[in-house]
């Protein structure tokens, strides 16, 4: 009877288990791309980091051991790391633990302890070798064959180490620990207890390894100047100082300088080529660097568009100048969150559809809202020709422990200017948005136009709105727009004033519900319509008032709430899912078009 038993309790436990494998695969709402993730034996496997890239590399994406919980030791700056000696779950990086893609898919971990072997390749003998990650939510600390390599904090950021003291030959042992409490008192965004959508957190981007020369290229900063034909371009180096840029329009050599890296030198860009949406041109451009022998130790490719974007008069009114002309920005608050890999595209082809969809309705504009995205989001916006206005993601409690959080917060802000400075789609900085977690807005505003001169820089996004658990920052005068959120509007936007442009920052929001493709929750919006051709209807008839503000009141930038439906948002454009378009995509390019048309024939009134 024992027997019989233990048995049947084996065989229970073998069910349940067996049961909560299977279902833990199942997404609840799954995208067109959600197989293929799954499938994928190194998932996310594109080069991470187009505009400084080397031939050589290796992606450590795919199935990791896993140990998470609120039981197990704590992963907050361990000095040690776990053994997990085959109890270990598997996941798949570099999706979160809460996604269904990860394998795992519980809320709310706090601690995550992730493991992986592998192998240096023969070809990077007397190499070095960095360690990079992408992004990991939110404190990292990173051991190799047990010995404490480093540790990161800041959720949004990419980081990375110089691993080679640590390595042997054959098999090495990767550890990572990944403390995210989840409390608000960094930066998060949507994902945080006052966030509307599903928590995340640990690994949630790219990690991946590469060699290098002893000296070599750490970073570039690439600023054009379109009103002296050049491009200013700064070389950070480990050592050795003499370096050549090349910059090439397709085959053809168009400019080559020999300079030397830790100063700024210009390159000549005669007859530049401008990026615009309309015309994404981008140059490529090769650095290479020399020892004092003259012997090379280092080459990276990368690229760069030619454009500028400021405020200035038109008919005496102030408005955004792209490359010196009037275009009004239209665009869609992008969210990038994702029903089976939540803050992670499932796919390279996922995170491309996005873009590809906006320019497809006639969109020139993403305002990508409370986080960042990999930077192969922002080379496609690059490539393919759109404008992205860039948010910080939102912290929560910045009145608490104010030393620590606001610090926090400055320094992740400066770490995502310097990780997107190079993007010429990136036009605008939005460090706060609806005064959630402002505080100083008036000298960060302030900072981020010294910091980075060539673009703009929205203070407080929505500073009409408060949330009702603070008081209200409110505008903070400064900046370059006056920038105000009306849900459904468009009418009540700002206008300009004597030193910015206006900007309508959200509005829109209509929605509708479509059986079969919505997220298993109680839906909402701001407002509704029956069917597809009404909700059509509805933005037709608010693009039209946007005209009227564009032409007559002043309107440099409308932004319509959303890409996409969120979790319990249903005021996309396309479902959750990606798979419904929920208005009639051909009449929205055309009015689209039109409003845009109309802003180009503003700047022939003068």
């Amino acid at each position: 009877m024992k027997q019989l038993h233990t048995t049947l309790f084996l065989s229970l436990f073998f069910t349940v288990h067996c049961y909560y494998l299977l279902t833990a695969q199942e997404a609840k709402l799954p995208t067109r791309w959600t197989r293929s993730a799954m499938e994928a034996s190194i998932p996310l496997s594109e080069y991470p980091r187009p505009q400084l890239q080397r031939a050589q590399w290796m992606c450590l994406n795919g199935k990791w051991d896993y140990v998470g919980g609120k039981g197990i030791a704590s992963a907050f700056n361990p000095e040690n790391p776990i053994y997990f000696e085959g109890k270990a779950e598997k996941i798949r990086v570099p999706y979160c633990p809460e996604s269904v893609l990860s394998g795992i898919e519980r809320n709310q971990e706090i601690n995550m302890w992730y493991h992986r072997s592998f192998a240096i390749p023969e070809a990077w003998q007397n190499k070095q070798v960095i360690l990079h990650f992408d992004a990991v939510d939110h404190d990292a600390t990173i051991f190799v064959n047990g010995q404490k390599a480093g540790r990161h904090s800041g959720g949004y950021d990419a980081f990375s180490f110089n691993v080679t003291r640590f390595l042997k030959k054959g098999m090495n042992s990767l550890v990572v620990a990944a403390h995210d409490p989840n409390d608000g008192k960094a930066p998060s965004g949507k994902n945080g207890p006052r966030g509307d959508y599903t928590f995340s957190s640990g690994i949630w981007q790219t990690v991946w390894l590469e060699p290098v020369n002893t000296n070599y290229i750490e970073n570039i900063r690439l600023l054009p100047d379109l009103e002296n034909n050049r491009l200013k371009i700064f070389v950070n180096a480990t050592s050795g100082t003499k370096l050549s840029a090349v910059a090439m329009d397709g085959k053809k050599v168009i400019a080559q300088v020999n300079s030397f890296s830790g100063a700024d030198f210009f390159l000549p860009i005669n007859h530049p080529k401008h990026w615009s949406p309309d015309t994404p041109f981008l140059y490529d451009l090769k650095i290479t660097l020399f020892n004092a022998n003259g012997r090379s130790t280092d080459e990276v490719i990368s690229y760069f568009g030619m454009r500028d974007i400021k405020v200035g008069k038109v008919n005496g009114v102030n408005r955004t100048l792209l490359n010196g002309q009037f275009v009004m920005q239209l665009g869609l608050l992008d969210q990038g969150y994702w029903p089976d890999g939540i803050l992670t595209a499932p796919t390279e082809e996922a995170l491309k559809f996005d873009i590809l969809f906006t320019k497809k309705a006639g969109f020139n504009l993403i305002r990508k809202h409370m986080k960042t995205e990999p930077r192969r989001f922002y080379y496609w916006a690059d490539k393919l020709g759109l404008m992205v206005w860039q948010d910080m993601p939102a912290i929560w409690y910045q009145d608490e422990d104010t030393v620590k959080t606001r610090s926090e917060f400055r320094q992740e802000l400066k770490a995502i200017v310097d990780d997107h400075y190079n993007s010429p789609s990136i036009i605008t900085w939005v460090p706060f948005n609806e005064n959630w977690g402002a505080f100083d807005v008036k000298s960060i505003t302030d900072w981020i136009k010294q910091y980075d001169p060539s673009r703009l820089v929205n203070g407080n996004s929505g500073f009409n709105n408060n949330p009702s658990y603070q008081q209200a920052y409110g505008d903070p005068g400064n900046g370059d727009f006056v920038d105000t959120h009306i849900y459904v509007g468009p009418y009540g936007a700002s206008v300009p004033d004597d030193r910015r442009a206006a900007s309508l920052g959200e509005f829109g929001g209509v929605g509708l519900f479509t059986r079969g493709h919505m997220w298993p929750v109680a839906n909402n919006a701001y407002d509704y319509e029956p069917t597809k051709a009404a909700l059509t209807d509805r933005y037709v008839f608010l693009l039209d008032q946007v005209e009227q503000l564009m032409k007559y009141k002043g309107l440099s930038v409308a932004v319509y709430t959303q890409t996409t439906d969120v979790e319990h948002e249903i005021n996309g454009f396309l479902t959750y899912d990606r798979a419904v378009e929920k208005m009639e995509l051909s009449r929205i390019k055309v009015i689209n078009d039109a409003v845009i048309k109309a802003s180009h024939k503003i700047n022939t009134q003068q």
